[in-house]
């Protein structure tokens, strides 16, 4: 068999805002393979199906060695995520050819890996779409059904605000809450979603670009429980209008990730109204320990039922990966962000 370009998207420079595709992030296909031939040393030979494209990204897009809740991207060196592949050659003896694989996994057409360690083979009972183990069936899915588990105390008659609720996140988010017998309150940035998040049965959706959140919590809260995906001035809003003992869960604050933090002057609220916080990672031990077996055992179910709804935004090609990075940052994405790297 011939050489093979082995595509990967590298990390090359620290963006000062927005990451540029091109500048920030370099597709190269320099690199080539021999699939039949390349040394596996034990291993297997896995060929890059889906990977996911997260908010989160952007954090890791800094200087080498600055603190943070995750490693910093090497530049020079491929950007990496959670993703799905298939094995083309293994001399592993847990792992077979024609097993799908999840895990995090570089920004690269093929990949050899030694062991199984940050993986797992995917046994997908469901039949459902390799995409989904890289959104709501994994890791996006873990985050809103762990957090809303352990933190949301959810009494049937709350009220629940959730920012960005057209996406991963907020969207199953959106969906537990009205089986849990909630009003729900939930912004999205455009009317398309808007739409979306209406259609998952939410009481109250706005367009936050057209419509004053403030106005719209005054009006429709107090409110109980914030998810909070933004930060920022919706998060200060949030904060004057919450019911005393409100819980506030605390996701993601995309609003802050390519700009200046907004300063939030209304803290005094967490001791006015007494208040709960909870920030929590997706990747926390804790509630994996806790909650994992019951997602994987109701989860995979109830999607392929249809009685949870998702949507996803897949961008073809590695190539294109850069581009679909950036999506997800200014809000362009319209559902999970896959970028979709080779077919079966």
């Amino acid at each position: 068999m011939p050489l093979l370009s082995n595509g990967r998207l590298l990390f090359n420079q620290v963006p000062k805002g927005y990451p540029i595709p091109g500048i920030t992030t370099v597709y190269d296909e320099s690199q080539t393979i021999d699939l039949e031939n390349v040394p596996l040393e034990g291993g297997f030979l896995t060929k890059l199906l889906v990977i996911s494209v997260d908010p989160y990204l952007r954090g890791k897009m800094r200087e080498s060695g600055s603190f943070s809740y995750s490693d910093a991207y090497i530049i020079g060196e491929p950007l990496y995520n959670y993703g799905v592949g298939v094995v083309v050659r293994s001399e592993h003896e847990g792992v077979r050819p024609g097993d799908h694989i999840n895990g995090v996994f570089p920004f690269q057409e093929y990949i050899v890996s030694r062991n199984l360690d940050g993986f797992e083979i995917l046994d997908n009972a469901e039949k459902l779409p390799w995409s989904l183990y890289v959104g709501v069936a994994g890791m996006p899915g873990r985050s809103s059904y762990y957090a809303w588990k352990e933190y949301s105390a959810a009494r049937k008659g709350d009220t629940v605000f959730i920012s960005g609720g057209a996406g991963p996140v907020g969207s199953l988010v959106v969906q537990f809450a009205k089986v849990d017998g909630l009003k729900v309150i939930a912004s999205a940035g455009t009317d398309d979603k808007v739409k979306f998040v209406q259609s998952l049965g939410a009481d109250v959706v706005f367009n936050y670009k057209t419509t004053n959140t403030r106005d719209v919590l005054a009006k429709e809260g107090p409110i109980d429980i914030y998810w909070d995906n933004v930060g920022g001035e919706i998060l200060e809003a949030a904060l004057d209008n919450a019911s005393v003992g409100a819980r506030f869960i605390e996701c993601g604050m995309i609003s802050g990730y390519n700009s200046p933090s907004y300063h939030i002057k209304n803290l005094i609220q967490i001791i006015a109204r007494q208040l709960k916080l909870f920030g929590f990672l997706g990747n926390n031990p804790y509630l994996n320990e806790k909650y994992d077996k019951d997602f994987r055992q109701e989860i995979p179910k109830r999607l392929a039922n249809g009685e949870l709804k998702y949507n996803e935004d897949f961008t073809y090609g590695l190539k294109n990966a850069g581009q679909a990075i950036l999506d997800v940052q200014t809000g362009r994405n319209f559902g999970k962000s896959i970028v979709v790297v080779s077919e079966e």
